[in-house]
C-alpha cells in the first residue's frame, strides 16, 4: 500500500491594511489629530480669549510697571511725558503761533492738555499694536494662546496709563476754574468708546506689523500727521472758519478729533456743543463698533499665520 503525498502551494491573501486608501486629512480625523495652531471658529476664539482674561490683565499691568523701571522717576513719567509735550505745544502753538484763537487762557490750557492726553492714548495704542506680534515672537512661538491677547493687552495698558494721567488732567482743569459737575460723568462713556476704537485699531496694526515689521518705522510719521489734522493744538471750527466748510467737517469727523472734543466738552465749562459736529455721539459709537468688530475679525482671520516666518 503506497501513500502519495501531494505538496501543493497554498495561496494566502493578505487582508488590506485598515488605513489603506485614506487621505492624510481622513487619517488625521480618524485618529483625532488636528493641525497645530489652526484657527478656531470665531465664537471659539472669543471663548478662548475670555478664558485668558486674567493673563491679559496681568500682562498689561506687568508691561506698565516695566515700562519705566529703569528710570529714576519710575511711574511718574506716565504723567510727566504728556505734560512736557503739552508744555512744548503750548509754547509753540499757544504763544508763538497763537493757535488759541477765540479762547481765553483759562480755556485753552485745559483744552490743549486734554487733547494731548487723549490723543496720546490712541497714538500709544497704535504704536504698541504695531509691535504686538513682531516684538513678541519668542512668546508667540513658544506658547499656544489666542494671539489677540497681545494687542488687547497693550491697548489695556495704555488705558491704565491714561487713567493715571487723568488725575493730573483733573487738577489742571480745576486749577483753571472748571469744577466737576454732571457733565464729568460723560468721561466714562467717552473712555469706553475710545478704548474700543483703540483696541480695534491696535488689532489691525498688529496684523499689519506682523507681516511688515518695517511699518513700525513709518507709523510715527503717520501718527504725527494725524495729530496735526485732529485739532490737538487748536479748535478746528475756529481755526478753519475762513476755509471751505467741507475741510472742517472732514477733520472734525475723524475719530481722534471726536473723542478729544467729547472729552473737552465733558471737562471744560466754556467748551460748548457748538464746537462739536452734528450727531457726535452716534459718530463716536459708530467708529468704536466699526473698528472693534472689524479689527477683531481682521486679526482673527490671520491667527494661524502669526509667528510662522
Amino acid at each position: 500500500m503506497s501513500e502519495t503525498t501531494h505538496d501543493a502551494p497554498v495561496a494566502v491573501s493578505a487582508s488590506a491594511a485598515p488605513d489603506e486608501g485614506l487621505t492624510a486629512r481622513e487619517l488625521a480625523e480618524k485618529h483625532g489629530l488636528s493641525v497645530s495652531g489652526a484657527r478656531p471658529s470665531l465664537i471659539e476664539y472669543v471663548r478662548q480669549l475670555w478664558d485668558r482674561r486674567h493673563f491679559i490683565l496681568a500682562f498689561s499691568r506687568a508691561k506698565l510697571t516695566a515700562q519705566y523701571s529703569q528710570a529714576k522717576l519710575g511711574q511718574l513719567w506716565q504723567v510727566a511725558t504728556p505734560l512736557l509735550n503739552a508744555a512744548v505745544y503750548f509754547f509753540i502753538f499757544g504763544l508763538l503761533l497763537e493757535a488759541d484763537r477765540g479762547m481765553s487762557r483759562e480755556v485753552y490750557i485745559p483744552f490743549l492738555v486734554t487733547g494731548v492726553f487723549v490723543f496720546t492714548f490712541t497714538q500709544s495704542s497704535v504704536m504698541a499694536g504695531v509691535r504686538a506680534i513682531s516684538g513678541n515672537l519668542g512668546l508667540v512661538r513658544a506658547l499656544h494662546f489666542p494671539r489677540a491677547s497681545l494687542p488687547i493687552s497693550f491697548a489695556l495698558q495704555q488705558l491704565q496709563q491714561l487713567l493715571f494721567s487723568m488725575i493730573v488732567l483733573f487738577a489742571i482743569t480745576i486749577g483753571f476754574g472748571h469744577y466737576p459737575d454732571l457733565s464729568w460723568l460723560l468721561i466714562v462713556p467717552v473712555l469706553v468708546l475710545q478704548f474700543c476704537f483703540n483696541t480695534g485699531l491696535a488689532l489691525i496694526m498688529a496684523r499689519a506689523g506682523a507681516k511688515t515689521p518695517d511699518l513700525a518705522q513709518l507709523m510715527p510719521f503717520v501718527m504725527r500727521t494725524w495729530m496735526y489734522a485732529s485739532g490737538v493744538m487748536f479748535s478746528i471750527p475756529i481755526f478753519l472758519e475762513d476755509k471751505p466748510a467741507w475741510i472742517s467737517n472732514v477733520l472734525q469727523w475723524n475719530p481722534a478729533a471726536i473723542y478729544m472734543d467729547l472729552m473737552r466738552f465733558s471737562l471744560i465749562d466754556d467748551y460748548s456743543s457748538k464746537y462739536l459736529p452734528d450727531h457726535v455721539w452716534a459718530a463716536a459709537g459708530g467708529w468704536a463698533v466699526l473698528f472693534a468688530l472689524g479689527g477683531f475679525v481682521y486679526f482673527w482671520k490671520a491667527e494661524e499665520r502669526y509667528g510662522r516666518g
